[in-house]
């Protein structure tokens, strides 16, 4: 009991831990700046076992009993996105193969972008940020030749977005607008089967008025499981650890990342920033799809990191319809 009322200051450093916990396990965090917090969920998890052996070398045993329980809650939290066992066998099925990429406002080296759709061959790409001048240097590099296929809207910093694609496609209504242009199409397959692709990129909530911005974005996105499947892919400026980005892999997805238990490595910001690496980008798709294999990939001259996803249809148009 000495020992506990002695080295009482050790709970200054429990609590936050302890509030943060019942936040991210209940779902609490709405609004700035929680929303904004929460993605540092992981460092939180590593802070919250180092309190805990702070506590137990202090013998204050009941903030090592808090911290320790903090600690179980938090690695239970994280547990899916490192143990993965989703994935599914490409034999037999067709696949489809979803590169986003992030060009950081345009400031993205283009050719090696297209050095990396030469060598993981997407059969759509996803751009966010897209500028005219990236546009006009994706052309000058050779990306229409990838690419016969494209949905694109330029614009100023962040705004832009484009899809580009081996296969047919249909621009559709976007789904969700809200700030940045989020590209919505239908890709059809050589078998005449459907899917549906959003590149998703919703302003960050890192400012107070664009908290209820980056959430309208998130509840505006197709829910999945009826019609031809969607893939969502992009930055979704969300990690696994915000309430309304776990709602939106509810409503029928499965997270490539999350599937393959790569869902902690790191998507941005991938070099020198005053925050730590979080995983922001990803690559959702249809749980009437498999995750055959997932990577995240470096994009020199960007903030982000590019994502990819191989994802295997369905084997028959039946197994395909029995989410309608």
């Amino acid at each position: 009991m000495r020992s506990a009322r002695r080295y009482w200051w050790i709970w200054l450093a429990v609590i936050p831990v302890l509030a943060w916990t019942v936040i991210r396990v209940f779902g609490l965090d709405s609004g700035f700046p929680l929303e904004t917090m929460l993605p540092f969920t992981p460092y939180v998890a590593a802070a919250a076992l180092i309190v805990a052996g702070v506590a137990v070398a202090l013998e204050n045993w009941a903030a090592a009993a808090v911290a320790a329980l903090a600690t179980v809650c938090l690695a239970a939290a994280l547990a899916p996105r490192l143990v993965g066992g989703e994935t599914v066998s490409a034999s037999g099925r067709e696949t489809i193969r979803v590169l986003a990429a992030n060009v950081y406002h345009g400031k993205a080296d283009p050719q090696a972008l297209v050095a990396l759709v030469d060598r993981l061959h997407p059969d759509v790409l996803s751009v966010e940020e897209l500028t005219e001048g990236f546009s006009r240097k994706l052309i000058a590099a050779g990306l229409p030749r990838r690419f016969p296929y494209a949905v694109t809207g330029a614009y100023g910093g962040a705004a832009g977005g484009g899809l580009f694609s081996r296969l047919p496609l249909r621009e559709l209504p976007p789904q969700a607008s809200y700030a940045f242009f989020m590209p919505t199409a239908e890709l059809q397959l050589p078998d005449k089967r459907r899917f549906r692709l959003v590149g998703v990129h919703p302003f960050p909530p890192e400012r107070p008025h664009s908290t209820e911005t980056w959430e309208e974005a998130l509840e505006g996105l197709p829910s999945a499981g009826h019609g031809a499947p969607w893939v969502l892919a992009g930055d979704f400026n969300a990690t696994f650890d915000q309430a309304p980005f776990r709602e939106l892999v509810g409503r029928g997805y499965r997270d490539a990342g999350e599937a393959t238990g790569k869902g902690l490595e790191p998507t941005f910001p991938r070099e020198a920033h005053l925050i730590p690496p979080i995983t922001i980008d990803h690559v959702l798709a249809d749980r009437r799809l498999g995750v055959v294999s997932y990577a995240v990939e470096e994009l020199p001259g960007s903030d982000h990191r590019a994502v990819f996803a191989v994802l295997a249809l369905p084997r028959t148009k039946a197994e395909l319809n029995a989410g309608r």
